[in-house]
């Protein structure tokens, strides 16, 4: 496994994070906590979760199984830096919900009763707040700081120009500001090299993509349909709209000789800012194969041609002005 650091941190973390959506409401607890102990065995020291992942309010499924994992001991919390996440809804009444001060500290405490531990490595703001000022979103972080129940704070889903007013934020408090951004970044949606990536690497804030396979367009897609593979109705409408594009991708892996997910990673993993995709395997054999993408080189006659199928932007405002 290769490690790099975490943004302008000194943490250091795997290339490759393991996500854990599909922890409870796809994977059992049983198969769960079989990934995540062969992650382990693979060298993947970063996990991501979130306070909704379970998708049954309030109770927060996908932490309390990473809990019940840390519990069987054996160095698992240890060896784990792990990565949560606060916005959604938690339950019915007003402040259960988004990034005030007070949902800040009772969704932090929340989260570290669920996963059996005494802090959260990295606390990330799964969205932004527009009704709440950056001066209170830091000075409630700062507090969960000095009491040690968390280390570092990143974003989600976050604009360039939120990173922006948060890190400027963060630098009148002295405060060391995001360390990182999980944004929805791949070759079919990359919107973010616009302005979320150019103030990413201008403020030393790691990237995180979600979403790296594109919700599965990327993983050989045509190959698993022409094999009798089922697809939802949503994943076959965005199929029909870039099928020309996949097509052409799926073409060009097979020159490679390489499998179109670990391409997708690969591809990733050689965007500098990149600290490191989320992988969301639902399987043992799903997770093993993720590995591949650390051992491919893709020369740049290889990026090219991936940006010829899958055309990016140019950096703002140069993309659309001179």
């Amino acid at each position: 496994m290769d490690y790099t650091q975490l943004g302008r941190t000194g943490l250091k973390v795997s290339r490759l994070c393991l996500g854990t959506m599909n922890f409870g409401p796809l994977t059992t607890e049983d198969d769960s906590f079989a990934i995540m102990d062969h992650a382990h065995e693979l060298g993947i020291n970063f996990f991501d979760t979130a306070n909704v992942y379970g998708w049954k309010k309030g109770e927060g499924v996908t932490e309390q199984i990473i809990g019940r994992w840390f519990a069987k001991g054996g160095g698992r919390r240890e060896k784990t830096v792990i990565a949560t996440k606060l916005y959604g809804s938690m339950g019915d009444w007003p402040n259960e919900g988004q990034l005030s001060a007070l949902n800040i500290r009772r969704a932090a405490d929340a989260s570290l009763k669920r996963m059996q531990t005494d802090y959260i490595d990295l606390y990330q703001a799964h969205h932004i707040d527009r009704n709440t000022s950056f001066d209170e979103f830091w000075e409630a972080m700062d507090v969960l700081k000095q009491q040690g129940k968390i280390l570092y704070v990143g974003s989600s889903n976050f604009a360039g120009w939120h990173i922006t007013k948060a890190q400027e934020s963060a630098r009148r408090r002295n405060s060391l500001g995001l360390v990182s951004e999980q944004s929805h970044y791949n070759l079919i949606v990359r919107e973010p090299e616009l302005e979320v990536i150019p103030a990413s690497e201008d403020y030393g804030v790691g990237l995180i993509p979600w979403s790296p396979l594109a919700g599965g367009l990327l993983g050989g897609i045509l190959r698993k349909i022409d094999k009798g593979r089922s697809a939802s109705e949503q994943i076959v409408k965005k199929l029909d709209q870039h099928r020309d594009k996949i097509e052409r991708y799926e073409e060009f892996c097979d020159e490679l000789g390489e499998d179109p997910a670990n391409v997708g990673l690969a591809w990733l993993l050689h965007q500098k800012v990149v600290t490191a995709p989320i992988i969301g395997p639902r399987t043992l054999d799903q997770l093993d194969g993720t590995t591949k993408a650390l051992e491919i080189v893709l020369d740049e006659k290889a990026l090219a041609r991936l940006d010829e199928i899958f055309p990016g932007y140019k950096t703002a405002p140069e993309h659309y002005a001179w």
